[in-house]
């Protein structure tokens, strides 16, 4: 399994405010940021996953509307997790 709840922890100890606060809008856009990109990888070698393709277009969607709202209450926060994650070139 590549994510074990030992990454988890340290993804949300690293960008939330704790190891346990899972419910955070940093910790789970990090979080979804580390799946995309475990996915992006599987597809690059399964080009004809189309299960996989469909759960990365949803991760994406679902980090998308997180960091939208983010971006409406707190545009500090979430200036800080883009530049902490590199979402933007």
């Amino acid at each position: 399994m590549y994510l074990t709840t030992e990454k988890k922890q340290e993804i949300f100890a690293k960008h939330g405010k704790s190891a346990t606060d899972t419910g955070s809008s940093e910790g789970q856009i990090a979080l979804f940021t580390y799946r995309i990109a475990h996915l992006t990888e599987h597809l690059k070698k399964n080009k004809k996953d189309y299960g996989t393709q469909r759960s990365l277009i949803a991760l994406v969607g679902k980090r998308r509307s997180l960091l939208d709202y983010l971006q409406k209450v707190d545009i500090a926060r979430y200036r800080a997790i883009v530049k902490e994650l590199e979402l933007r070139k």
